[in-house]
C-alpha cells in the first residue's frame, strides 16, 4: 500500500534511531526544506496510527532525565516498519522510472 508521505518521512528519521514527536516535526521539516510540515493534529495522527499499524512502537529507552522533559513519549521503528519503508521505496522508484521513462528525465548519477 503507498505510504502517505508524512508517514515515509516519520520511517525514514526513525530509522537512524529513537525520536520524540517535536524531533520527527523538526527533522521531517527540515530533511523536506520546509516542504512538509506536520503539524501537531497531522503529526500525532500519523504516529497514532502507525503505533495501531505495528510501524513503530514507543521506546523504553530515554536520554539523561536532565536533558529531557519527562513527559516526553520517543518512538522506535519496528521490524514491520522497516518492511513498510523498504516497499515503499521500491514502489517510489518503480513510479520514477516509469515517470522519467515516459517524460524522458534522466536518471541522476
Amino acid at each position: 500500500m503507498p505510504l502517505p508521505p508524512v508517514l515515509f518521512h516519520i520511517l525514514l528519521s526513525l530509522a537512524e534511531g529513537d525520536r520524540h514527536g517535536y524531533a520527527l516535526k523538526r527533522e521531517i521539516a527540515q530533511r523536506t526544506g520546509g516542504k512538509l510540515s506536520a503539524g501537531p493534529g497531522v503529526l500525532y495522527g500519523a504516529i497514532n496510527k502507525m503505533l495501531e499499524l505495528g510501524l513503530i512502537q514507543e521506546s523504553g529507552d530515554r536520554p539523561d532525565p536532565h536533558l529531557d522533559d519527562q513527559r516526553r513519549r520517543y518512538y522506535r521503528i519496528t521490524p514491520a516498519g522497516r518492511k513498510a519503508a523498504r516497499a515503499e521505496t521500491m514502489r517510489l522508484r518503480e513510479l520514477a522510472d516509469l515517470a522519467s521513462a515516459t517524460f524522458g528525465v534522466p536518471r541522476r548519477a
